[in-house]
């Protein structure tokens, strides 16, 4: 049962999350970490596709430290999503800022910025005069801005003492 080591972490870190962590694996994402979500896995099948894919599995069952053969794992200790999402922050010291809103919440695919003008029928009017920077989902052709969002993403980081490091990227300034 290998359980994660954090310090030993060199290539980028990618999750696989079940149906106990949900909303940790949206505030993931969010973060711009790749986390897959498969909510319909049993605990053997989270098994396989950690492996499969190499993947670090979050989860909160405690089946999956029956399995002598799984992948690196980390059980999620906390029932509430910020106590959670502290826990993953913490122990692979992600930057949290760095790659905020890169990816798409939905479908996990980076977003690609998107002409203005190709989002106009997509967008409320009001954001559309407002905004200047657009993102898209490739796959499921989703729109993202900024607005307020991004500020009430800080602002929780904030309240959980995870403002992170100094490494933001210029394309996350605007959104």
């Amino acid at each position: 049962m290998p359980q994660a080591t954090p310090a030993e972490q060199t290539a980028p870190v990618t999750f696989l999350a079940d149906r106990t962590v949900g909303k940790l694996a949206r505030w993931l994402r969010i973060l711009g970490y790749d986390t897959r979500y498969l909510p319909q896995l049993s605990p053997a099948g989270l098994v396989r596709e950690g492996r499969r894919q190499g993947r670090i599995i979050l989860t909160r069952n405690t089946r999956i430290r029956r399995f002598r053969d799984a992948p690196t794992f980390v059980f999620i200790e906390h029932d509430r999503f910020r106590d959670q999402l502290k826990q993953v922050v913490t122990a692979f010291k992600l930057d949290p800022v760095a790659r905020l809103l890169s990816l798409c919440v939905a479908c996990n695919q980076p977003l690609k910025v998107a002409d203005k003008d190709s989002v106009r029928a997509k967008v409320p009017a009001y954001t559309w005069q407002t905004q200047t920077t657009f993102r898209r989902c490739p796959r499921c052709r989703r729109v993202y801005w900024g607005a307020t969002h991004r500020e009430s993403i800080l602002a929780e980081l904030r309240r959980l003492g995870l403002e992170g490091g100094g490494n933001r990227s210029p394309e996350s300034e605007d959104m």
